[in-house]
């Protein structure tokens, strides 16, 4: 394993030019760069990283804080997926991830406390909880930082079209001949609770269908269990729905549960279709119908915004929407006559 000094001998190129290739500078130019790099790979070259932060002033650290105030967490799939891929783009280019202890309130530190003393270079917020007091001090804070899955004029932000994907999903199931269509919601002090009760509402007007009474019923942190009671309070209606939008894959998994111990059959009877497209779906019965998040378009886009301003060493207030997309399978189908 070589120097710095062996790596621009071997080149050619300066110290500085070596030094700024490594570092990711925008002034050196992409052929450079590239020869600088193979030619650092031939020589198995690895920077002291402890040299490297003082030379840059970069600790090549980004703090990931999530909230678990909702109980959803890391566990979430559909979160899971967002950080490996924004974990694989950021650590393309030299940066690890730092993920904040869930006993920081315990001892008496803030999030933001903890990632300066950590001195990170940015930090992501993912499943993120507005009423989270710590969730508003990184946000108001002047460290490069992306939000993910919650809107805000204060920061950068990466999230799906919740409400195009609500319409969406109301649009189907009108195609396939319900006017019945109830939504078990998230709660709507959730970013993407509130967005898809709106696109919900949006869809329903637009098509000129009722919401009857009971059929817009909040479910809370997207559970399977909270999907479960939601949709059990549905079928105790009067006039239950003949199909229902479900604001989460999970708590549609619940829904088709309730569905079948009260001796009903999805599709024939009720139509479900769920929101986020995790794994787990593919192997239930009926496969699920649904609106796909893509995970990995929302992590590598949270990834590139911060890069970009920790490059830059300056905050940031771009705002992502990633398209979302309708995946047919078996749990919807044309309404009985």
């Amino acid at each position: 394993m070589g120097t710095i000094y062996d790596l621009a001998k071997k080149t050619g190129f300066s110290i500085t030019t070596v030094s700024k290739a490594l570092n990711n500078y925008k002034d050196v130019n992409e052929k450079t760069r590239a020869k600088i790099l193979k030619a650092a790979a031939e020589m198995d070259y690895l920077p002291n990283a402890h040299a490297q932060s003082l030379s840059t002033k970069k600790s090549w650290a980004i703090g990931v804080m999530f909230s678990e105030a909702n109980e959803v967490g890391m566990k979430h799939p559909f979160f899971n997926g967002i950080i490996e891929s924004f974990r694989h783009a950021t650590e393309e280019q030299g940066y690890d991830l730092m993920f904040a202890s869930r006993n920081l309130r315990n001892r008496d530190m803030s999030y933001l406390e903890h990632f300066k003393h950590r001195a990170v270079d940015g930090i992501v917020v993912i499943c993120s909880d507005r009423m989270d007091e710590q969730v508003q001090e990184l946000m108001q804070s002047d460290i490069p930082i992306v939000v993910v899955d919650m809107d805000s004029a204060d920061c950068s932000v990466v999230y799906s079209d919740n409400i195009a994907g609500a319409r969406l999903a109301v649009n189907h199931l009108y195609e396939l001949g319900h006017c019945k269509i109830a939504h078990i919601a998230g709660d709507r002090t959730i970013d993407a609770g509130a967005t898809r009760i709106k696109g919900y509402e949006l869809a329903m007007q637009a098509l000129d269908l009722p919401i009857e009474p009971g059929y817009l019923i909040n479910a809370g942190f997207f559970s399977v269990e909270e999907g479960k009671q939601a949709m059990e309070k549905l079928l105790q209606l009067e006039t239950p729905p003949t199909a229902v939008f479900v604001a989460g894959d999970q708590m549609a998994i619940g829904a088709i549960e309730a569905v079948h111990e009260h001796g009903l059959r999805v599709p024939e009877d009720i139509s479900i279709i769920g929101y986020d497209d995790i794994d787990m779906i593919k192997y239930i019965t009926p496969k699920l119908t649904t609106i796909r998040q893509d995970t990995d378009e929302i992590g590598e886009a949270a990834a590139e915004l911060l890069i970009e301003q920790m490059t830059a060493k300056e905050r940031l207030t771009e705002r992502r929407v990633i398209p979302v997309k309708l995946i047919e399978r078996l749990s919807c189908a044309p309404v009985k006559k």
